[in-house]
């Protein structure tokens, strides 16, 4: 199924907009090192999902890392960075809706364990696996 770029941003059929403002973001050290410290977490290859079921700011937080062990370059660093960004972008909606409606809050943090630089098709669809299971996470936690 092609996809143009204003679907992306704008979905005319359900009249929702698509975004990632810094408010989604986790950016706090003290936030992050509680998440690593106290969160759960599991796999879904090529991810490892760090969670927490609480942060501050808002309702859905998400932080993104890839190890500059197995990529030497920043260069691919940052584009895999990029691509699970725009996917989660695209995706988290579903989550995020639930978890306003619960009155709930989460932080998530996901790593990329993988040594080879992955397709945008392969991180959506790992990354919509991702989502799935912290909604079954969200609703069985709160």
């Amino acid at each position: 199924m092609p996809v143009t770029k204003n679907v992306f941003y704008f979905n005319l059929v359900n009249k929702q907009r698509y975004f990632l403002n810094k408010t989604s973001r986790l950016k706090s050290r003290k936030q992050i090192d509680m998440l690593f410290g106290k969160g759960n977490q599991f796999s879904n290859f090529p991810f490892k999902i760090i969670w927490l079921p609480q942060n501050n700011v808002s309702a859905l937080q998400v932080g993104i890392g890839v190890s500059s062990k197995s990529f030497k370059k920043a260069v691919d660093r940052n584009r895999i960075k990029r691509l699970i960004r725009e996917s989660w972008r695209l995706q988290k909606n579903t989550l995020q809706q639930q978890l306003q409606a619960g009155n709930k809050q989460l932080s998530v943090f996901i790593l990329y364990t993988h040594k080879e630089l992955p397709e945008y098709t392969f991180v959506f669809e790992k990354i919509s696996q991702v989502l799935e299971r912290l909604i079954k996470i969200a609703d069985a936690n709160h």
